[in-house]
Parts: structure tokens; C-alpha cells; sequence
């Protein structure tokens, strides 16, 4: 047995033993539960800086799409069958089944770390609340049995490369962080000159 079968044994050992960490991690790994934190993240970027969000967000938007796509495509490549399908002494708490049949990279990891790399890089302060919840994405995926812990390190860095790097080009470009110049700084000015 491979070390990443143990891991994931381990991780995975822990499912169906309380209902309520049961209950949250199958939730974590729902799109649904996000949307709600997601659009108060939104506002609040607009609100503390609507150029910025509306500069950023459609390269936000783009880089977490790119990342989905990726994502989905290496899976057939690497063709790595989930472990919920390939291992029998699998805890099996969701009710719909594992997922897709393969399991390299894993999306919900790749998509998270893709959303916290980019913010970490124009926001570096927003990691205290972003990488928390990469991490618990990311283990609620072994926990539930539709990855291996190599698969979600593997969507991690996917997502960080391009999620990061995104975020590194739009601070490339001169006008994403510069002020527009306001009409009424120069008329103060000029009131105090005189």
C-alpha cells in the first residue's frame, strides 16, 4: 500500500463518525455553500474599491474558469481512478456517489487555492481567511473519499500557479493600481495658494 493510500485511509478513517463533521465537509465540497460568502466578498470589494473589483473580478473570474478547465482535462490524462471506486475499505458518506471517475487533479482544490493565490497577491492581508478555507476544501475532499491527498496537492498547485500568476500580470499593468486624479484636489489647492 502506497503512502498516499495510507494517508488517505487515515483522513478518510475519520468519516461517519459524527454527524456533524460529516455534515460539514460534504457541504464544503458543495458549490452552493460558497455562494453566499462569495457575493459578501464581492460587495465588499466593490464597496472598498470598485476599480479594482471591476478590473479584477472578470480576471478573477477567468483564472478560476481556466484553472476548472485544466483541472478537468488532466484528469484524462492522468486517468488516476478516485479512491472511492478503486479502494474497498472506503468510508462512503455521500449519498450521490464519489464524483467523476478520475481523481487527479482535484478541482475543488485547484479552484479554492486559484481564489486565494490571486487575492494573496493583490491583498496579502486576505490570506488569514483565504488558505484556512483551501485547506479545509481540501481535506474535506479526502475526508469524504473522492480524493487522495496527492490529488488535492496537486489541484493546490495548479490553482496557486495560475490563480497567483494571474494576479502578478494584472499588477504588471500600469493602470490596475493607479488613482484617477480628482477635479476637486487641484480647485483646494488653488484656493489655498492664493
Amino acid at each position: 500500500m502506497s503512502v498516499d493510500e495510507k494517508l488517505f485511509l487515515a483522513i478518510n478513517g475519520l468519516a461517519g463518525q459524527s454527524a456533524v463533521a460529516d455534515y460539514l465537509f460534504l457541504q464544503l465540497g458543495n458549490r452552493s455553500t460558497l455562494y453566499l460568502p462569495g457575493a459578501c466578498a464581492i460587495a465588499y470589494w466593490i464597496w472598498r474599491n470598485p476599480r479594482e473589483a471591476f478590473l479584477g473580478g472578470p480576471v478573477l473570474g477567468v483564472s478560476v474558469g481556466l484553472v476548472d478547465f485544466c483541472g478537468g482535462q488532466l484528469k484524462w490524462v492522468f486517468e488516476r481512478v478516485r479512491p472511492c471506486r478503486a479502494l474497498s475499505d472506503v468510508v462512503k458518506i455521500e449519498s450521490s456517489g464519489c464524483g467523476g471517475l478520475f481523481s487527479f487533479p482535484s478541482n475543488h482544490a485547484a479552484n479554492t487555492a486559484a481564489l486565494a493565490a490571486f487575492l494573496q497577491v493583490l491583498y496579502p492581508k486576505s490570506g488569514w481567511i483565504t488558505w484556512p478555507l483551501v485547506v479545509f476544501v481540501g481535506f474535506s475532499r479526502v475526508f469524504i473519499g473522492a480524493h487522495y491527498v496527492t490529488d488535492v496537492l496537486g489541484g493546490w498547485m495548479l490553482g496557486g500557479v495560475i490563480g497567483g500568476g494571474a494576479a502578478w500580470v494584472l499588477l504588471q499593468w500600469p493602470r490596475f493600481r493607479t488613482r484617477m486624479k480628482s477635479v476637486v484636489n487641484p480647485v483646494k489647492e488653488a484656493r489655498i495658494q492664493s
